[in-house]
This record gives structure tokens, C-alpha cells and sequence, in this order.
């Protein structure tokens, strides 16, 4: 039996972050405005972890924010976004997760040469 498009998009096998969750909720109502509290109940997320997570977007100009509401930003700049984190997704599933203490490793490794 088929199943609808939009129901087809709800089963990802990977799960998205809060960050994620908000970014397709808003970008899917585009034409819209929301208060935080809103986004939350939409998406799922915590009431207590939708300030942080939009704010972190907010910094990277990812949504757009006039008090109380908050709605998608710049669409260029999220389709950039997007773009870098599908192809760091890839990356790590061809090539294995990169470690933050590795990068430090060999940062300082350099260094001391």
C-alpha cells in the first residue's frame, strides 16, 4: 500500500537534530511567524531547549528573529547551510567520524615542530 509523499519525508532513518527539526518546520512555513513556544510544540522539542537551539540559529543567520516570533532566514544562506551539512554527513559515513581531539592532536603536533 503507498504512502504519502509528506509521510514518505516523516520516516527518516536518521534521526534529525533540534536544530534540523526547526530549520524544515520553519522552511516549510515560509510564510509564517512563530513564537517559540509554538515551534516547539510543532516540532517536539523541549520547551526548555527551543530558546537555546533558536538562538544558536539565530547567531548563524539561519532564522530570523523580531520579539516574540521567529520565522526562516535568508533562504540562500539555509540552502548553504544545508548544502555543507549534507556533504560533512557524507564525509563522515565514507571516511568515519572526525574527533575533535585528533584535530587538537595534530594542531599542536605542528606547533611543536
Amino acid at each position: 500500500m503507498p504512502i504519502s509523499i509528506d509521510e514518505f519525508d516523516s520516516h527518516d532513518t536518521a534521526e534529525e537534530t533540534n536544530a534540523e527539526q526547526v530549520i524544515r518546520f520553519l522552511a516549510r512555513n515560509a510564510d509564517k511567524a512563530y513564537k517559540a513556544v509554538e515551534i516547539a510544540d510543532a516540532t517536539g522539542i523541549n520547551h526548555n531547549s527551543i530558546h537555546p537551539v533558536l538562538n544558536r540559529l539565530h547567531d548563524r543567520d539561519l532564522v530570523r528573529h523580531r520579539e516574540p516570533y521567529w520565522a526562516i532566514g535568508d533562504a540562500e544562506t539555509v540552502r548553504n547551510a544545508a548544502m555543507v551539512s549534507t556533504a560533512a554527513s557524507f564525509l563522515d559515513e565514507e571516511l568515519g567520524e572526525e574527533r575533535r581531539s585528533e584535530w587538537l592532536a595534530a594542531a599542536r603536533e605542528e606547533r611543536d615542530e
